[in-house]
């Protein structure tokens, strides 16, 4: 990649640390820098429409419906792999 593609970054744009001596910003300065560059960003952050939020909501629930069958099972064959070994009947001897 050539140096004319590059982008420029915040990272890449700055001279390195500050030199030590240079004086410190004080503390409302910090803060409004802060502040300033988080509106920045949530500038950038873009909603998802109804149908990627649909999507995504029944991507979730199915991943959690197949995870709470996986561990149910596990479980199951736990306990009864326990109770076998331990002299029990199985997960609903009492």
């Amino acid at each position: 990649m050539s140096e004319d593609q590059v982008t420029e970054t915040a990272a890449s744009s700055s001279s390195g640390r500050p030199a030590k001596n240079a004086p410190k910003a004080g503390l409302f300065a910090r803060l409004a820098l802060f502040v300033r560059q988080v509106i920045g960003e949530l500038k950038k952050v873009v909603a998802p429409t109804r149908r990627e939020l649909i999507n995504y909501t029944v991507v979730v629930l199915v991943f959690v419906v197949i995870m709470m069958l996986l561990v149910t099972l596990l479980d199951l064959a736990f306990g009864t792999g326990v109770g076998w070994v331990f002299g029990g009947t199985g997960p609903t001897d009492s």
